[in-house]
């Protein structure tokens, strides 16, 4: 029996251990063309689509692509621009999103169910849906800065930041996250004198890595993808980020190469973000798994 036993566990680790090659497997060979695509000149790229040399380095492989890319469009202000909203909008959603699922969880206060309800209920609105008023009321608001009183956010940092620093998703993972924190902590905080704003910096907040981690990624991706909303209110190519700019290299006659190259060039912060936080993330995904 115990041979047996051992066989099926053995059998189970085997089948296991294939459906996660099949799945890595599923992600990885698009960044493998892509990298490899990014090499090739456009005919030998499409000519290779029929085959594995897709996913090879072979061939006529050169920087060409990379090069045309940078001359093509300035990809380097491009990443800046996409780099410095999406960290900047990161580390205020991070900020205002805790506070308000700190407040949520453990402040009372009159209607704060109902607001909690409203703040879920932005989740099913599809953002097509509010585009064109939001884009209608950014456009009037004003703006103090360095030359003075300023209407309109149009073609600034700003327009693409403050809009999506408080959004329910990340409330709604910080609500959830804080639920599960001992209760013993917050009341033995509070019995020793400890004001709100203490106990959210050295208790909770310590605490609270996994689900920094899971916010801070899935925010990331969402507003390092961003497109409608910059296309619509970002004129100026000083402001533009990388998903607008790939519009650069579908001018007259796609460049194939040059396409993949940009992208290579453009999925490296991701790749980099990701790695930074990866064990965290994990953490975030074991917790998650024991809690159910």
């Amino acid at each position: 029996m115990a041979a047996i036993h051992a066989d099926n566990h053995r059998l189970r680790l085997a089948v296991r251990y294939l459906v996660l090659i099949l799945i890595a497997a599923i992600f990885i060979f698009p960044l493998m063309f892509m990298v490899m695509s990014s090499f090739k000149p456009s005919d030998q790229l499409l000519s290779d689509t029929s085959s594995l040399r897709a996913f090879l380095p072979v061939g006529d492989l050169s920087l060409h692509n990379y090069m045309g890319a940078f001359e093509r469009a300035p990809v380097g202000l491009f990443v800046f621009n996409s780099i410095f909203v999406t960290g900047t909008t990161v580390l205020l959603s991070l900020l205002v999103c805790s506070l308000a699922g700190f407040s949520f969880v453990f402040l009372q206060w009159r209607g704060r169910d109902v607001m909690l309800s409203i703040v879920l209920a932005t989740l099913i609105v599809p953002f097509e849906t509010i585009a064109i008023p939001l884009l209608l009321e950014v456009s009037k608001l004003p703006w103090l800065g360095l030359s003075g009183l300023e209407w309109g956010w149009l073609d600034s940092y700003r327009v693409q930041i403050i809009p999506w620093i408080a959004d329910g998703l990340t409330i709604f993972l910080f609500v959830q996250y804080f639920k599960g924190l001992p209760e013993e902590l917050i009341e033995a905080a509070r019995v020793e004198g400890a004001s709100w704003l203490q106990i959210y910096l050295r208790v909770v907040l310590p605490l609270s890595g996994p689900v920094i981690a899971t916010a801070a990624i899935l925010k990331f991706l969402v507003m390092y993808n961003q497109y409608l909303w910059p296309l619509i209110v970002v004129q100026q190519e000083q402001y533009r980020p990388v998903m607008v700019g790939l519009q650069y290299f579908f001018q007259l006659s796609p460049a194939w190469g040059e396409i993949m190259a940009y992208l290579t060039l453009i999925t490296v912060p991701v790749l980099a973000f990701y790695l930074a936080l990866q064990r965290a993330f994990i953490a975030s995904i074991a917790s998650t798994g024991v809690k159910g």
